[in-house]
């Protein structure tokens, strides 16, 4: 298993380093297939954030689904040790699908087993509500030159089914997740709502 660690207006120390392998070694028990786990440490230089100042973020990519956490603290030792109890309880979610037989084990979706919220029917439907979760964790202050790209990222998409879809943004711990339908061949973005309520958009191109 490769651990790649990489730093943004940051330097991490050797015995920051080692603290990590040593501690991300012991993941390769829930999941034998791990091939690597991108670790990236960041610094929040807003002095209002100063309890959250180091941010640690965790992928790890093998050969079933990406899964991924994230956590913030004050130092970079307490934010590496949320990151990777977040981390453990995703991948041994995983796990345990993996281990679940098809017959009277086979749990419910995560869309059919989603209760209603606020007297709504639980369901996925086309809701017109933009998912901007992301966008406005990344987004800077607005500023007289126009809006500004901080980060773009190109990802390969595999056809999948919306259960599917919903699984995997789970472990990744989004509100939203971009996805192509496996039946409509159509970009697609699954996100939730509130509480276990989810929606979904089609595009039609």
């Amino acid at each position: 298993m490769e651990i790649v660690l990489k730093g943004r207006r940051v330097d991490m120390t050797e015995r920051f380093r080692r603290h990590v392998s040593d501690k991300l070694t012991k993941l390769e028990r829930f999941d034998h297939k791990v091939i690597r786990i991108d670790v990236e440490l960041s610094k929040e230089t807003n002095p209002r954030r100063s309890g959250e100042s180091d941010r640690i973020e965790l992928t790890v990519h093998s050969k079933g689904p990406v899964v991924r956490a994230e956590a913030a603290a004050d130092d970079r030792y307490a934010a590496l040790d949320l990151a990777v109890e977040r981390l453990v309880a995703r991948l041994r979610r995983a796990a345990d699908r993996r281990r679940v037989h098809h017959g009277a084990r086979t749990p419910l979706s995560l869309r059919h087993a989603a209760p209603p919220v606020d007297g709504a029917n639980s369901r996925v439907d086309g809701t017109a509500v933009t998912p901007e979760a992301e966008a406005a964790e990344e987004a800077p202050a607005a500023t007289d030159a126009g809006p500004m790209v901080v980060r773009e990222k190109t990802h390969q998409a595999t056809p999948m089914s919306l259960d599917q879809a919903l699984y995997e943004m789970e472990l990744v711990g989004h509100d939203f997740y971009l996805y192509v339908d496996a039946e409509t061949k159509a970009p697609s973005v699954v996100y939730r709502r509130r509480g276990y309520d989810y929606g979904v958009i089609h595009l039609d191109v």
